[in-house]
């Protein structure tokens, strides 16, 4: 079964987070055709990301997805199959080279000491009966003989870990290369019917089209759907208010819509994890860290949207009831609890972000600016391409693990997550205000 040795390019993951809410965004606010129809790019798209299930065969109505489906199964079941072989060689090498290294030691050791007997057995007989000297040899000559028992003992009990061992081994690496090859095999065959349906595809999608009714206009399903999803449109941005308020609530809105986006790479992410670990043995070393650093600058950004839309979680039984007016109030009088946190989360966000760029191994004129060595000014004066581009540039903080994926945009991301929040902290009281003057 073929590998796959695919590590995200860090550049590709920060473009990734950007580019795609962009492009997401505007293929959801696109017109979308009253007309029922197949479309060939969403063929291939389906094509792409579930054709060893025959998915795309289903998109177009065609019952010969159904012939893909075993043969995936086959290549999950060889592979746990070999998943196991594998265990088993794992662990009876493990044993063997044990042993192997046992007897080599004790071999030597059982030598050395039988060696040694015949000379410490004529000490001990040329020793003076009770004297010291006879005691220091009979001790040596125990010791020797004990040397020799135990290590006669190990050297048996790893001649029959070997015995025993040895065919365990022989026999899971036959089942393995057994595996490997029908799953090898397999995956050959379902990548030969996904290149031919690739090829295929068009005329597929024509043919689906044909056989739709030439008025075939969405269902009563489908129209709800779509009027539930612009209700729900509608309905985040009622929350927008009037005034200069009102830039900053598109902003939080906007911003919460930017991220949500983020959720489909997650999908993407962990469907190519899934691929990669049980179809080509080839669990990643990114997949789970890219998504859990993506997963905390969400929620961060998304804190002024939630703020906006009153999304957070709360036990409002006394707040619920009250009337706008008292609502306000109450809102004015416990805005010192929120601005307290949302000021500690922008100056805490602050300096972990400047000590994030400030780190000793960030060699980037912006880590050198962070730490103080140079001006503002020289640092802009000095600025290049080569700082974005060069590969032994770093600018700040980088992970541990073994992606070694930079850090610091993380620690900006709070920066920005905690102003977001902080202004749109401002908003909420700029209106709860108007409310009190009898103005909103």
């Amino acid at each position: 079964m073929p590998n796959i040795d695919f590590t995200l390019p860090h550049w590709a993951y920060w473009a990734g987070l950007i580019l795609f809410p962009i492009i997401a965004a505007s293929l959801a606010n696109r017109p979308r055709k009253t007309e029922r129809r197949y479309s060939l790019s969403l063929g291939y798209f389906i094509l792409v990301t579930g054709g060893m299930l025959g998915l795309h065969r289903f998109y177009v109505k065609s019952l010969l997805g159904f012939l893909f489906i075993p043969v995936f199964i086959a290549i999950l079941y060889a592979n746990a199959q070999g998943h196991n072989a594998r265990g088993t060689v794992s662990d009876m090498s493990n044993v063997v080279r044990m042993a192997e290294r046992s007897l080599s030691r004790e071999q030597e050791r059982v030598d050395t000491a039988h060696a040694d007997l015949p000379k410490l057995r004529e000490e001990l007989a040329a020793a003076e009966e009770g004297s010291f000297a006879q005691k220091r040899a009979q001790r040596n000559v125990d010791r020797a003989e004990k040397r020799v028992a135990d290590g006669e003992s190990l050297i048996e009990q790893a001649q029959a870990d070997l015995t025993e061992a040895r065919p365990k081994r022989d026999a899971a690496a036959a089942v393995l290369a057994k595996w490997r090859s029908i799953s090898k095999y397999a995956f050959w065959v379902l990548l030969a019917g996904i290149v031919i349906d690739a090829l295929l595809l068009p005329m597929l999608v024509r043919r689906a089209n044909a056989s739709l009714p030439e008025h075939d206009e969405e269902s009563e399903v489908e129209r709800r759907l779509e009027a539930l999803e612009e209700e729900e449109m509608k309905d985040d941005s009622r929350h927008v208010s009037k005034g200069w308020t009102g830039w900053i609530d598109r902003i939080s809105l906007k911003a919460g819509e930017f991220v949500s986006y983020w959720a489909i790479i997650a999908v993407f992410v962990y469907y190519f994890e899934v691929i990669s670990r049980y179809v080509f043995n080839s669990p990643t070393n990114w997949a789970h860290e890219a998504m859990y650093l993506m997963f905390g600058m969400q929620y961060l950004i998304s804190g002024a949207y939630a703020m906006l839309t009153e999304s957070h979680v709360r036990v409002d039984i006394f707040y619920a009831p009250l009337s706008k007016p008292r609502k306000a109030w109450v809102d004015l009088l416990t805005s010192v609890f929120f601005f307290i946190f949302a000021g500690t989360l922008l100056v805490t966000s602050w300096i972990f972000a400047m000590d994030a760029i400030a780190v000793p191994t960030g060699n980037g004129l912006i880590s050198q600016w962070a730490r103080g060595e140079i001006p503002t000014g020289e640092m802009l004066a000095n600025w290049n391409l080569g700082q974005w581009t060069d590969a032994n540039v770093r600018w700040g903080e980088i992970s541990f693990n073994e992606w070694e994926v930079p850090l610091w945009p993380m620690k900006w991301v709070m920066v920005i997550g905690a102003l977001l929040l902080v202004l749109q902290g401002i908003s909420k009281f700029a209106q709860d205000l108007r409310v009190v003057m009898g103005r909103g």
